[in-house]
């Protein structure tokens, strides 16, 4: 990075700062009776470990959930960092204009806005208001911001600790979706944004502060319109893809479209236009939630290999239908599961596996097996593949219910321990993801969580099933070639 672009870069996380780790939050639309949605707030932020001042806005109240309250956005004792509304849409005008320039920045939760018939008019109001208030807006019809590093939630989650994934969502019910199940999923986040409406700072707005956060190394988008296209494409062209990117588009279809624009009042763009998008600065597109989260847990556990793509995959585990299955699904998506050399073969051999077992790559070893051992053999398995294939990437699947019944002798914790033990002499040399297969079992489903925390902690991804496993490699494979690609060109 250019000395000029750091500089640029230092001065975008700066203007920014207050919104993410504010010393000061303003609430508004909580009650003295404590059923508002600002009360909701401010419990939410004190149990996430908010230590900041918190002023609640109320024309009337002397004193709401313990703090005293203020009647006016330019009442309180210090100027705002960030404001929480949630009060009726037209309330919401008069009260941003007279804020006298104490406010940074406002979140406008309401609804009403452009997103409804007749509120096109409105939203052109408040964003005026918010002008003359001397703020930056954040909405309206959106949930709030996620910021662990802020101690500022708007969804009811225990402390976090911050992670390196940003993401930006003009769905707030998606944001839940995002922060609650890539949190059991492994997901670490910088922050999460919900954007609403846009009606102000928007999707590039966003975008261009992630792309300077040093703390945010993997971007995340959902979309339903960008109404300033050139300039996200220009932002995500010039980021040259040092960030992974990966967009969830909504609204591709026609009856999509039609959705989007009742939902955050804004026209969606065409799916050609995303495709050559993502096909000109690297940007990965995705087509379900799940996928998103699957996409962005690879990104935050896997560090991209821009000399050596990703193209030759090792299935390892128990289940030869299994690995049949994710054989095609990988080669589907351009990954290619190749037979082993003999000398791999040969030195697999050698450990006398019991019968049943198949070392040609995919390496099949029945659960029973696995017992057998205790799993020892697993690290031998795993080092020989290692040492003699240095394969691109491996995925280690295993079926936990043919464990059930077998905690007591530690099988699990063996395999575990040996895909630890191997990662660590060999690293840097391949990807690596696990696949924990379980059929809802609460104590299985149990043991899987807990497995989930230590694996994520020394940087190994899990996931529920070989095709989301394959689908999220598959994506780190395509910004690796996109980048090595660019790279060779310059």
């Amino acid at each position: 990075m250019r000395h000029d672009e750091a500089e640029e870069s230092v001065e975008i996380v700066n203007r920014f700062r207050p919104l993410f780790e504010p010393t000061s939050v303003a609430v508004v639309g909580a009650s003295s009776r404590g059923g508002g949605r600002g009360n909701v707030l401010i419990r939410r932020i004190r149990q996430f470990g908010y230590t900041g001042l918190i002023y609640p806005i109320h024309p009337t109240a002397h004193e709401i959930d313990g703090l005293t309250a203020y009647p006016s956005l330019a009442a309180t004792p210090s100027p705002i960092d960030y404001a929480y509304i949630a009060i009726p849409g037209r309330e919401v005008i008069p009260l941003l204009a007279k804020a006298d320039g104490r406010v940074r920045f406002a979140q406008v939760v309401s609804s009403g806005f452009a997103e409804s018939e007749g509120g096109v008019a409105l939203e052109a109001d408040l964003v005026k208001a918010a002008r003359d208030g001397g703020m930056r807006l954040i909405g309206p019809n959106c949930v709030g911001i996620f910021s662990p590093r802020g101690g500022i939630t708007w969804t009811e989650i225990g402390p976090q600790p911050a992670g390196s994934v940003g993401v930006l969502t003009q769905s707030g019910g998606l944001g839940v979706d995002i922060v609650r199940r890539g949190a059991n999923r492994g997901l670490a986040f910088s922050s999460l944004v919900t954007l609403g409406n846009c009606a102000d700072l928007g999707l590039s707005d966003f975008l261009e502060y992630y792309i300077a956060d040093e703390q945010t190394r993997v971007i995340g988008l959902y979309v339903e319109s960008a109404r300033d296209g050139r300039r996200l494409f220009e932002l995500l062209r010039a980021a040259r893809s040092r960030k992974p990117v990966v967009i969830l588009k909504g609204g591709r279809t026609p009856e999509g479209k039609i959705a989007a624009a009742s939902h955050t009042g804004a026209l969606a763009g065409g799916d050609r236009a995303w495709q050559a998008l993502s096909q000109q600065t690297g940007c990965i597109l995705v087509k379900s939630l799940d996928e998103l989260i699957d996409t962005l847990l690879a990104f935050q556990m896997l560090t991209p290999n821009i000399t050596r793509p990703t193209k030759r995959v090792v299935l390892f585990g128990n289940g030869g239908g299994t690995s049949v299955l994710a054989t095609d699904y990988l080669s589907d998506h351009g990954l290619k599961v190749v037979p082993f050399a003999e000398d791999t073969r040969r030195a697999l051999g050698a450990i006398e596996l019991p019968p049943g077992s198949s070392i040609a790559n995919p390496v099949d070893i029945p659960g029973g097996n696995f017992r057998r051992d205790g799993g020892v053999a697993a690290s031998r398995i795993l080092d020989a593949i290692y040492r003699l294939e240095e394969p691109d990437a491996l995925i280690m699947h295993l079926n936990m219910t043919t464990f059930k019944g077998y905690a007591q002798s530690g099988t699990l914790e063996t395999l575990v321990q040996a895909v630890l033990r191997v990662k660590a002499a060999y690293p840097g040399q391949s990807h690596f993801i696990m696949v924990l297969r379980s059929d809802g079992d609460a104590e299985l489903d149990e043991q899987k969580r807990q497995f989930r925390v230590r694996a994520s902690a020394s940087g190994i991804p899990i996931y529920d099933e070989l095709t989301n496993a394959g689908g999220a490699l598959a994506a780190v494979s395509r910004l690796e070639h996109f980048v090595q690609s660019r790279s060779a060109c310059a």
